[in-house]
């Protein structure tokens, strides 16, 4: 019986949308209730709190399993056990990026070019990730200020800050505050993290892999789609040359018939092109079926 914890704020319609593919629909009374269930025996408790506490409170005991960034797990510096990387963040499948950003004409192409935005005095940077930053900025040998930043940070160039350190998935905000990205940080991933003592103990470390396969199946089916079709014997050949596969496709006779089943799982961004194509090759009752999870 697992003590789980999923993150609040940007990341949590995502992750309560994966769950709910994953057949582990979380329950609770409201959109602001932080205590909540999941109807599955793994499951004991589930709660939604912000992410950057969430490696803190998994490495502290108080959850066994909890899904976090990458980024958190950095700054926090909490012991903690990454089972994997889950693929998605809250707009995309992408990896987002915690980068050092600068006013747009800001005459800085590098970080070694930092300290001449302040002049006789140490540069100024606002972050969310003031532990993360100084540790980066010191490898760099960059000798700054590190202050914390209570959120609007991209607004704080200028008058408050000579540069950020921002978490972006697709630099569009920054841009339209008239930064300009210089460097990266850290590439951040969505992870599942588990408390080291849980991991220990074979039952939990069971139910969490169990998990694992499911979330992980939901997201490897994501974007793509099963075809099944009809193929003539003398037309099989030409068929297969045209289906993109994960692996080989699946071929099998057909019963009292000279010609195959064909099945094969192919990207969704494909299919417009691929079933006329596939029509043109000799293939006949062709089939698009959506997929809920691709378990490996």
């Amino acid at each position: 019986m697992l003590r789980l914890v999923l993150p609040k704020g940007s990341l949590e319609r995502a992750t309560l949308e994966l769950f709910e593919e994953a057949d582990l629909a979380v329950e609770r009374s409201s959109e602001v209730d932080y205590h909540a269930h999941i109807a599955d025996p793994r499951v004991e408790t589930v709660s939604i709190l912000r992410p950057q506490e969430i490696p803190t409170y998994v490495a502290e005991g108080l959850f066994d399993l909890g899904i976090t960034g990458r980024d958190w797990i950095e700054e926090t510096g909490a012991t903690v056990v990454s089972l994997g990387r889950l693929g998605y963040s809250k707009a995309t499948s992408r990896p987002i990026r915690v980068v050092l950003a600068v006013a747009d004409d800001a005459p800085v192409a590098s970080v070694a070019e930092l300290a001449t935005l302040a002049p006789g005095r140490r540069v100024r940077v606002a972050t969310e990730y003031p532990d993360l930053t100084r540790r980066w900025l010191a490898s760099q040998g960059v000798d700054a200020t590190v202050t914390y930043s209570h959120g609007a940070t991209e607004a704080k160039v200028g008058a408050i800050a000579d540069a950020v350190v921002e978490l972006t998935e697709t630099g569009r905000a920054l841009r339209a505050a008239g930064l300009r990205i210089v460097a990266t940080l850290l590439e951040s991933y969505t992870e599942l993290v588990a408390n080291p003592e849980a991991v220990a103990d074979e039952a939990k470390f069971r139910a969490m892999r169990e998990l694992q396969t499911l979330l992980e199946g939901v997201l490897s089916a994501r974007g793509r789609v099963l075809l099944k079709l009809n193929v003539p014997a003398d037309r099989l050949d030409a068929v297969i040359a045209v289906l993109p596969a994960m692996r080989s496709p699946t071929v099998s006779a057909l019963f009292e018939q000279e010609g195959f089943a064909v099945e094969t799982v192919v990207a969704k961004a494909e299919i417009n092109t691929l079933i006329p194509a596939l029509k043109d090759a000799g293939a006949t009752d062709i089939l698009e079926l959506g997929l809920a999870k691709i378990v490996r």
